[in-house]
């Protein structure tokens, strides 16, 4: 079975809507949903504030590239255009973590890194995973550190631009 870590954000049209298409797409096999957080953009790029939420997903049929493509589809289906690195976007499905079984993937290949080569550095990522897996651990330099831990090191004017909203996505029933 691979269990999958999803950092979704948009921040063009209904943003919302767009978080959610990804909880729909994944159907039941998304098992957590986190609150949606509102925060700056990222990387320097003048554009509008973003919609953030984490998700948690397994399915047995599916590997760390099956999830890829999974998200670049679903990305696809909302009008993902990739003009401008860090720019504003429609809608943005990161694999910020994937384990096949009980052992974490690692990757470096040219179309996979695996842990997320930049969660480390993201709060919009790291507060909302907390939020449905506050034990969970990421791989950051080979070490596997609490993810309560990396997010202390982010500086705090980033932590405190995540902004909990009133939004919540609907987690669909389990289709068992």
């Amino acid at each position: 079975m691979s269990r999958v870590v999803l950092s979704i954000g948009s921040n063009l049209g209904d943003r919302l809507a767009r978080l959610q298409s990804v909880v729909d797409g994944l159907g039941g096999a998304v098992r957590a949903v986190s609150p949606v957080y509102e925060t700056p953009p990222w990387g320097g790029v003048e554009q509008g504030p973003f919609l953030n939420a984490v998700l948690i997903a397994d399915d047995p049929s599916l590997d760390c590239y099956d999830w890829l493509r999974r998200a670049q589809e679903l990305e696809r289906a909302a009008g993902r255009v990739r003009e401008q690195r860090w720019g504003p976007r429609t809608l943005d499905v990161d694999l910020v973590t994937c384990h096949e079984g009980a052992t974490e993937v690692h990757s470096d290949a040219e179309k996979l890194t695996l842990p997320h080569p930049m969660a480390h550095r993201r709060a919009f990522v790291l507060i909302p995973w907390l939020a449905v897996e506050p034990d969970a651990t990421l791989t950051v330099g080979g070490v596997a550190q609490p993810v309560s831990d990396v997010l202390a090191d982010i500086d705090p004017a980033e932590r405190e631009g995540v902004r909990l909203t009133d939004l919540v996505l609907e987690l669909q029933p389990a289709d068992h």
